[in-house]
């Protein structure tokens, strides 16, 4: 069986983009003053950086703490490809240059660790805690009824009603909290996106940690 090689474009267009971008960060780096492997560094700690804060963003949904580092990081990737087209003399690299690379590895690993480490809410700590209603006693009621007298019950034959169909009651609807039904259309749209079907109510309810009944009240108003 012979393997056919499809080659796509949008791929090859992101290596060459990636390439570039990668041998700008590593020019401009080299020119404020980081020789040897350090130069090298520069380029891996920016790309890395960019990764990370665009993951946060597609797993964890939208946040300041993410938009911040994915902003930082796109800065500084575009900015080594504008100053490598000759708007700066890399030969004499200003005093701000030289800094602003100097000064890059700690501001990558604050938001290295920041990304990685910041707690994410999850749906049990957004879920507020909906607390049982009290159900009344009956025992009370029963001890106290009155008992039936049994030589009026043996005089007087009782007439039996004619049999009746139950009436099936509709059980109250779960209360769902807005965030919870928010944070649960997240979940579906990011389902939908990676594996192109609806998320099924079994999923959510494993991704959501919560019972069957709210799975269902949560994927009726998805739907």
């Amino acid at each position: 069986m012979t393997s056919k090689l499809r080659v796509d474009a949008v791929l090859v267009q992101a290596l060459i983009a990636g390439a570039l971008s990668f041998a700008h960060l590593h020019d401009l780096a080299a020119a404020a003053g980081q020789t040897g492997w350090k130069a090298w560094a520069y380029p891996v700690s920016v790309d890395l950086l960019l990764v990370a804060a665009w993951r946060r963003l597609r797993s964890d949904g939208s946040s300041r703490l993410a938009w911040c580092w994915f902003l930082v990081s796109l800065f500084a990737s575009l900015g080594a490809n504008v100053a490598t087209a000759g708007f700066l003399d890399l030969a004499h690299p200003p005093g701000w240059l030289r800094f602003g690379v100097a000064g890059w590895p700690a501001v990558a690993f604050l938001g290295g660790t920041l990304l990685a480490h910041s707690p994410v809410p999850t749906a049990a700590e957004s879920r507020p805690v909906v607390e049982p209603e009290p159900t009344e006693s009956v025992s009370t009621e029963v001890e106290h009824a009155p008992k039936p007298d049994p030589e009026a019950a043996a005089e007087v034959e009782p007439t039996r009603p004619a049999p009746t169909t139950a009436l099936s009651v509709p059980a109250p609807p779960v209360p769902v909290p807005t965030a919870l039904v928010e944070h649960a259309r997240k979940l579906a749209d990011d389902h939908r996106a990676r594996t192109g079907h609806p998320i099924d109510t079994d999923t959510l309810r494993a991704r959501l940690g919560v019972p069957a009944s709210m799975a269902d009240a949560i994927a009726a108003q998805l739907a």
